[in-house]
């Protein structure tokens, strides 16, 4: 039973179909802890993987990114690579390049084409936005577009508003992810992530932190949400559970859901 529209890298659905699809975070802060972190990753056999390069100490140094992003993809083989620079103010870590350099550097490494994937924030300013459309287009590299509440849970309203906001920006992916306060919360993204994938033209991503949180990362994708963050070595985020429990809880609720 599809719940939702799957993600597709250059023309193929991830993980032949797959849904949802699970990917692990690389957060290591240096080269070598990055490599000693993705081994570990690979033996999970993760569906995708994250790197966030907010967390790596060389950001600074275009040429070190794109070497070491070629050296994940060689050792990821055919898992895709997502690649991203979460903000500050989106619960992201401090670095040291200004906005415009991020931009530069997302759109190197688009060129370089060590990538599948990249995650740029609705919150950055649209003629950056445009720009990194512009590039990831070029280059065969899908475009997420998302949104962060790492304090509280919008309205409906805004969080439907939010994953609308993404298509129309000319995401291939829409992604939101906010903090519950309560149950309540948990069952408002739920809401907002069935209605749009009802409604969108795009896969989209969705998920509460924290952990009231930690249900929508295993049954999110019944509402629609077609990837779901796991950990393999590191945690990126709170909520996040470990690879191995989210494999397991993914097959008896597909079982369940198939009737078998």
């Amino acid at each position: 039973m599809q719940m939702g529209k799957p993600i597709t890298l250059h023309g193929k659905p991830v993980a032949d179909g797959k849904f949802p699809i699970i990917c692990t975070p690389l957060i290591g802060r240096t080269r070598d802890e990055i490599l000693s972190e993705l081994k570990v990753v690979l033996a999970k056999q993760p569906d995708i993987l994250e790197w966030r390069v907010d967390f790596f100490e060389g950001i600074a140094d275009t040429a070190e990114v794109i070497a070491l992003a070629a050296s994940i993809k060689q050792s990821a083989g055919d898992i895709p690579l997502l690649f991203t620079r979460r903000s500050i103010r989106e619960g992201g870590e401090k670095i040291t390049i200004s906005e415009d350099d991020v931009v530069a550097l997302y759109g190197a490494v688009c060129e370089s084409r060590n990538i599948d994937v990249i995650d740029f924030e609705m919150s950055n300013d649209a003629t950056h936005i445009a720009k990194v459309r512009a590039a990831s287009k070029a280059n065969d590299v899908k475009l997420i577009l998302s949104f962060h509440n790492f304090s509280f849970t919008p309205g409906l309203e805004t969080l439907n508003q939010r994953f609308l906001q993404a298509d129309q920006l000319g995401a291939d992916i829409a992604k939101v992810s906010v903090m519950p306060r309560n149950l309540e919360d948990v069952l408002t993204l739920l809401g907002a992530t069935l209605s749009a994938s009802q409604k969108l033209r795009i896969p989209l991503i969705s998920m509460s932190m924290g952990p009231y949180g930690s249900l929508t990362r295993l049954f999110g994708w019944t509402f629609g949400s077609a990837l779901t963050f796991a950990v393999g070595a590191s945690s990126s985020a709170p909520g996040q559970v470990p690879i191995e429990d989210l494999n397991t809880v993914l097959g008896i609720l597909q079982k369940s859901i198939a009737g078998k």
